[in-house]
């Protein structure tokens, strides 16, 4: 899998639904090589701004793909890591057929070829969950599971990848080996990352910049800086002059 150097650049996004505005004004870039995180209160916007990315949404302003020269990319390939996977439980669909429904048209109850089987274990590898191929997808830790969705989302490999709470159902230590996996993702591949989360010591530890958002962009600026950040101890509620806790 080579380097990928597309960059994210949005300008002056505008989202209305039903008469109400849901973002408005949203300008800002996801650069390659860099994870951007999107924090801000449920009802923010933030989910919104994901699905106009995705193309789930209707919007007015740019959303742009480029590659390192600035050229645009007209059909950039998205890598998407939802919250959570809902699903019957009792299902009897294991990680091979997950895997390999969206690797080809082929009924995955009619079997899986070699050639699909061998692509299936390689993606598996690279975000260690090989040993997980067999087991039903309802039999997965939410740790393992989304270790399962991550490899998903890297096939074919993505221009850009999003992560929407990817922790929130994961204990602590699924928690440090998942983003521990999309660290090493983005120093390989140099894929921009584009991750919401409402853990703000998430964000400092693992995210190289930050915005807060509320309907629009209130605030930009390096995960290092954002204990200082009187906007955010605005936002959230926080008295950040004694909250080491708060960031670890």
């Amino acid at each position: 899998m080579s380097k990928c150097h597309c960059s994210v650049k949005i300008k002056n996004l505008r989202v209305k639904r039903g008469g109400n505005i849901i973002l408005d004004n949203v300008t800002l870039t996801a650069n390659h090589g860099e994870t951007l995180a999107l924090i801000g209160k449920n009802g923010a916007g933030k989910t919104t701004f994901l699905k106009a990315i995705l193309g789930g949404v209707d919007y007015s302003g740019t959303i742009g793909f480029f590659d390192s020269n600035g050229v645009k990319i007209p059909n950039p390939k998205i890598g998407y890591v939802p919250q959570r996977l809902g699903f019957d439980k009792n299902t009897p669909i294991t990680v091979l057929d997950f895997l390999c429904a969206n690797l080809t048209n082929f009924p995955v109850w009619f079997g899986h070829k070699s050639k699909q089987r061998k692509k299936a274990l390689e993606i598996l590898e690279r975000v260690g969950a090989q040993n997980h191929i067999n087991k039903s997808i309802g039999r997965l830790s939410g740790g393992e599971l989304q270790r399962v969705l991550l490899a998903s989302a890297l096939e074919p490999r993505p221009d850009i990848l999003i992560l929407d709470e990817p922790v929130s159902a994961v204990d602590r230590k699924g928690t440090s080996t998942f983003y521990s996996i999309i660290e090493s993702m983005r120093e390989e591949y140099h894929m921009p990352i584009i991750l919401v989360s409402h853990d703000l010591g998430h964000v400092v530890k693992y995210a190289n910049s930050y915005a807060l958002i509320n309907h629009t962009v209130l605030e930009i600026d390096k995960a290092e800086n954002l204990s200082k950040s009187h906007k955010v101890q605005e936002i959230f509620g926080m008295d950040l002059t004694g909250g080491d806790k708060i960031w670890k």
